[in-house]
């Protein structure tokens, strides 16, 4: 399997970083709320510095989205989302051990983090510009088709596993409680991209060893490493 930028995607973005992870035993994994309190410390320490559209790897995706023509302030990045949902509440609802685990790191780089059950993404996903005949699967169960020229996650059987990059992912593969593998893809615009992303990596094969789950391979991808099989 594997995962790749277009060079749509490059070009339009050069700033573009992205760590990718895989991973197995899902249904092994089993909750550390220590491993989530301590992420929790870190995330309020954030919020007391700076507000979310302050945070230089939320600025950056803010301009990533005005560059594809997106209001910021209407579509968020999935990172700032989760931010502005839990300074208002301290919480967050609780899905499954590792996509709580990776919500909470998410917030505390500042940096969108999505995970895909990889028995529902075919052979690989492609970050790439819509056709407009892929079918996006809301958590509804409405079918959506993103329109030509967003930016979606999509695999080669016509899935959009994601509405607007970062901004929405797709009911077709978030993971569950039959979940047994997942790719995890996090990705960053801001200056500082390339180191924050090495730590996250380092953080995440701790933390997912923590939690019962089985770490495959992972890769850091810039513009001269582009793809990630697995």
């Amino acid at each position: 399997m594997y995962f790749t930028h277009a060079d749509d995607i490059w070009t339009a973005h050069p700033g573009l970083h992205a760590l990718a992870l895989s991973v197995d035993q899902l249904t092994s994994a089993e909750s550390d709320q220590a491993q989530l309190h301590d992420l929790a410390e870190r995330i309020e320490r954030r919020q007391e510095r700076l507000a979310e559209a302050d945070m230089p790897e939320i600025a950056a995706w803010r301009e990533a989205f005005s560059r594809m023509g997106l209001k910021p302030t209407q579509y968020r990045c999935a990172s700032e989302a989760l931010l502005r949902r839990y300074r208002k509440d301290k919480s967050l609802p609780s899905f499954h051990p590792v996509v709580d685990y990776l919500n909470h790191v998410s917030m505390a780089y500042g940096i969108p983090i999505a995970v895909f059950d990889t028995a529902h993404i075919g052979s690989g996903i492609t970050v790439r510009p819509a056709t407009g005949t892929e079918g996006y699967e809301t958590f509804q169960g409405a079918v959506e088709n993103p329109a030509p020229g967003e930016v979606v996650f999509a695999d080669p059987d016509g899935h959009a596993h994601s509405r607007r990059w970062t901004f929405r992912q797709s009911a077709r593969s978030a993971v569950s409680k039959d979940s047994r593998s997942a790719l995890i893809v996090a990705e960053a615009h801001h200056d500082s991209a390339d180191a924050d992303l090495a730590a996250m990596e380092d953080e995440l094969k701790a933390g997912l060893s923590v939690l019962g789950a089985t770490l495959g391979g992972s890769t850091l991808l810039t513009a001269s490493h582009r793809r990630f099989e697995f």
